[in-house]
């Protein structure tokens, strides 16, 4: 088709085909980034934790008064808590993949000269944590009893600078070996936390996720042999068949309010109510995107619709005019359709630009990675596609008007 009348006709409506190309330019270009927003929350929200989640309960407790013996109530909460039926494994833990809370975290160098750190690893606490959380042990060995310190211990050496009584051996994700070591293996390596201090590795675990800054690296985690016997409270996990856990979680709140009635139940929850509550922003962030997206695509259509619908009523004597002089329906069609084709690439093209640029502002301002290439022609399909679904109406009532109207009268 000859696109030098449909070109004239543009020339003569700049404004109205101008708003029509900015419009499309600027939903090309926000819709582009905002569904490479919602993938990447989407990706984040998929993370694997490394754990049992559907088999975990956790029971967080504060304390009211003093607790003389940390130690003692420690231990005869957990052998309570193991008599109770359903309960597979419990632990005293310090903290949770993916779980509201704080987070420890040790800087790790390679030699104790290195003057700054290589990176960043999550440290995890607890007497049985592998068995406990259901982490897949793929090299070496899990801690002897004998390795582990308890906390307030290794607190109390740190302030006096004792250093003989710390842990001296750690357990590392395969993740974070690799990221260590690429080309050795990690077993019997020594890494240095802190003020130098030496842990040699003794074993290798699967996955375990950081209970958040995924950004650091989600999979570099540490499992210290540090035994978790807080005065202030205790964290407690139990390891439980899934269709057993709200039993056992009942069960369990009952068991360690009758042990201590002086104790607050700050938390009492599913892994997956975690989990869940963890990542209640990341949904609540996908769902305003999904919505804006719908709203743009929706006023693009709309304005497409209308400004066609409009040039049709004004065009309807020259329709007839090419009618009378032999035009088909299907000539009148094509000609809509390729009106509004030549609308939507002049927008998708600068759209592309306005995409690049917004993301390039993201990049900058928010740490967003950058958006790939796939989205351009992906995204500029899709907008094509819904033009010209959304010029399809307006086009067969121009194809409909008969020749007949060419004679009439204005």
């Amino acid at each position: 088709m000859d696109i030098r009348p449909i070109l004239s006709t543009l020339r003569r409506h700049k404004i109205t085909a101008w708003l029509l190309i900015l419009e499309i330019a600027l939903t090309c270009a926000i819709v582009c980034n905002a569904v490479f927003m919602i993938g990447q929350r989407l990706q984040l929200m998929n993370l694997p934790s490394g754990i049992a989640e559907h088999e975990l309960v956790q029971i967080d407790l504060g304390h009211i008064g003093s607790t003389p013996n940390a130690i003692a109530q420690s231990q005869t909460d957990l052998a309570a808590l193991r008599q109770i039926a359903g309960v597979r494994q419990v632990a005293v833990i310090n903290q949770l993949p993916f779980a509201d809370g704080g987070s420890s975290n040790s800087g790790i160098r390679l030699s104790p000269e290195q003057p700054q750190d290589t990176l960043e690893a999550s440290t995890y606490y607890g007497e049985g944590v592998l068995p406990t959380l259901g982490v897949q042990l793929l090299e070496g060995r899990d801690f002897q009893h004998d390795e582990y310190v308890d906390f307030e211990t290794v607190i109390a050496d740190l302030r006096n600078g004792d250093l003989k009584n710390l842990p001296s051996t750690i357990i590392v994700t395969q993740t974070l070996a690799k990221r260590l070591w690429p080309d050795k293996d990690a077993l019997g390596q020594t890494i240095y936390v802190g003020k130098g201090l030496p842990f040699r590795v003794v074993g290798v675990v699967a996955d375990l996720a950081r209970p958040n800054n995924p950004n650091l690296g989600v999979e570099y985690s540490t499992v210290w042999p540090i035994r978790m016997t807080g005065s202030g409270g205790n964290s407690y996990v139990i390891r439980t068949a899934p269709q057993d856990r709200d039993v056992v979680l009942k069960a369990a709140v009952a068991k360690l309010k009758q042990l201590d009635p002086n104790r607050v139940v700050l938390v009492k929850r599913t892994y997956d109510e975690a989990r869940h509550a963890f990542f209640a922003n990341d949904r609540a962030m996908a769902g305003i995107l999904v919505g804006v997206i719908v709203a743009l695509l929706t006023v693009t259509v709309l304005g497409i619709v209308g400004l066609a619908s409009f040039w049709v009523g004004q065009r309807r004597r020259t329709i007839g005019v090419r009618r009378a002089l032999g035009a088909t329906r299907g000539d009148i069609l094509r000609y809509f359709q390729t009106e509004n084709f030549l609308l939507a690439s002049f927008g998708i093209v600068l759209g592309m630009m306005l995409a690049y640029g917004i993301n390039l502002f993201l990049m900058l301002h928010y740490e967003l990675p950058r958006l790939p290439g796939i989205y351009f022609p992906v995204g500029a399909l899709v907008l094509w596609i819904i033009g010209q679904l959304a010029v399809l109406g307006p086009a067969l009532r121009a194809a409909a008007v008969p020749p007949v109207v060419a004679t009439r009268s204005v």
